[in-house]
This record gives structure tokens, sequence and C-alpha cells, in this order.
């Protein structure tokens, strides 16, 4: 029986980026949880179903703040990987996110950038990390 198939949670204000990102991750074997918008539409699909991680712009829509659902999110014992234009505002918040990757990037280096976070989860560093993902390592 294979394994189950990981499950990611992808927060992005941007419906056409988060549609492409998702369907490249369910090309590539990740289950899709929800794509969420908001901050509590977030929490809400991560209590219901505990992803094995989450997507999450650190700038949402309509006031939301991403860093702060990565909090939430982080309480629950959901990893986050900061997807975002700022990779300065991310540096600064990496004890609430496991990484960041920079925009602008396509699907295949978002999936690429998932790959090597599950892959470095398990320790095989038999690859290097792809060239705008930056793990943070713990503290």
């Amino acid at each position: 029986m294979p394994p189950p198939r990981k499950i990611i949670l992808i927060v992005e204000d941007q419906i056409l980026v988060a549609m492409e990102l998702r369907d490249e991750l369910e090309d590539g074997g990740y289950q899709l949880l929800k794509l969420a918008v908001r901050h509590q539409e977030a929490l809400a699909f991560a209590r219901e179903i505990k992803p094995d991680l989450a997507l999450v712009n650190i700038d949402l829509a309509n006031g939301d703040d991403g860093v702060a659902l990565a909090r939430d999110l982080k309480a629950m014992d959901v990893p986050v990987l900061f997807i975002s234009g700022q990779p300065d505002r991310a540096r600064a918040e990496k004890e609430v996110a496991v990484a960041s990757l920079a925009k602008p990037y396509s699907g295949k280096e978002m999936l690429e950038a998932v790959n090597y976070l599950f892959r470095h989860e398990l320790g095989d560093e038999s690859r290097p990390a792809p060239k705008n993902l930056e793990v943070f390592e713990p503290a």
C-alpha cells in the first residue's frame, strides 16, 4: 500500500496564483486540503483536517496578515512555508515558519520547494535547495 499523500493548505489571495499552485502540486502527487484567502477560513480548514504543510502568503487581502496566521498554524503544529515577495519580512518572522519561497516563482519551482522541504524533514540532504527557497533552521 503506498504511503498517504501529504496534505497541503494554500493560503493565497490571488486566486489565479493559488489555482496554478494547486494544479502543479496535485500533479506532483500532493493532496490539497483547500484554497483559503482569509485568516479565519484557513484556520477552520486546518482544524478540520490538519495539513502537513501550509503555503502562506505574508500579505493577504482585506487586512489579514499571513504572519499572524503562521503563528496560529504553528500553535496547531502545522508547518508554514511563506510565499512572499518580501524575503526580508519573511526572514524577520522565521520563528513561525520553516522556510520562505521568494516571488516570483513558477508552479514547478513551488513543487521543487515543497518536495525539498519534505525530504529535508526526513534528513535527506542529497539535493540542494531550490535557488529561491530559504530554509529556516530551528533555533
